[in-house]
């Protein structure tokens, strides 16, 4: 069986991002996790930043990924949101590369990372700004527009998920579903 050092060398720059951020992480680090030498790296990727670019967008599609896996025709617009909302927040908070991507990102602002942050965001918007705009489509929801209204969900989830657990117990997924249709489909209007 042939060992493919490709994959060797992404799996070996995956653990070592995930470790020791994109600023501490050097292209020795990766040859030696990999077990291979750093001239072999060269032969796949140009640098850091390349072998960085391709980890980060197996990344991308894999949170794309699971977050398709989740919907469900029989559901409604809001119910399927919920889910897949939560579901790309949870790859985010359970992912140990997006982890130490965020916390680099906060703490040092390595321009490299806030792209990454930023693509990754930009990625999710446009994912949920299609699933707007079909329920749109579909006479399912009012007529608005999907890119604030994917602004306006994706940044109330963050707020839900992680800033509220800053200072307090953390919400369940369910009281979360509750807050999202309380506030955003039913409004706060008592007429």
């Amino acid at each position: 069986m042939a060992i493919d050092r490709k994959q060797l060398i992404i799996d070996a720059a995956t653990k070592s991002f995930s470790l020791f951020g994109y600023k501490a992480t050097t292209m020795d680090q990766v040859a030696k996790l990999a077990n291979v030498g750093k001239g072999t790296i060269y032969t796949f990727f140009k640098n850091k930043e390349e072998l960085f670019d391709e980890i980060v967008t197996t990344l991308i599609m894999e949170m794309k990924d699971s977050a398709e896996e989740i919907l469900d025709e029989s559901l409604s617009f809001s119910e399927n949101l919920h889910n897949v909302l939560f579901k790309i927040l949870e790859f985010r908070k359970e992912h140990q590369l997006t982890i130490k991507l965020f916390q680099e990102e906060r703490d040092m602002g390595t321009p490299a990372v806030s792209e990454v942050i930023q693509k990754v965001e930009t990625v999710t918007l446009n994912y949920i700004k299609g699933i707007i705009q079909d329920a749109i489509d579909k006479g399912d929801i009012k007529q608005c527009d999907p890119e604030v209204a994917a602004f306006i969900m994706l940044k109330l989830y963050i707020s839900l998920i992680f800033d509220w657990e800053k200072n307090h117990a953390p919400l369940e997924k369910e009281e979360i579903a509750d807050l999202f249709e309380i506030y955003l489909f039913q409004g706060l209007s008592i007429r």
